[in-house]
């Protein structure tokens, strides 16, 4: 597993984005992959498959919200704050992922 940074942020008239183009590998190595849910959005405004994931990462992987995780070739977004988990002698970070299907 791998984890992605974008570096610089892209400036508009509306919003401020990561610059994924110049994004660098900020972290490599084992992790725990566990299956969480995939499902379909079924609505007449869209029709999106999402896969969702929970990763178990060492503890001292480095790793915020707005990193993307390469995992088996695809790309995932990190959803939400990771959790540390540092209250017994396995300490780990948790992490939620997930990408769009479709």
């Amino acid at each position: 597993m791998e984890i992605w940074r974008a570096p610089t942020q892209i400036k508009n008239a509306y919003t401020t984005r990561p610059d994924w183009d110049q994004a660098l590998k900020v972290w490599e190595g084992s992790a725990s992959v566990q299956p969480d849910k995939a499902y379909e959005s079924a609505s007449p405004a869209r029709d999106v498959s999402q896969e969702r994931l929970t990763v178990f990462l060492p503890y001292t992987a480095v790793v915020v919200s707005g990193d993307r995780l390469r995992l088996r070739g695809h790309m995932y977004e990190v959803d939400g704050e990771p959790e540390r988990w540092d209250h017994t002698s396995r300490r780990h970070l948790k992490l939620a992922i997930w990408r769009a299907l479709r």
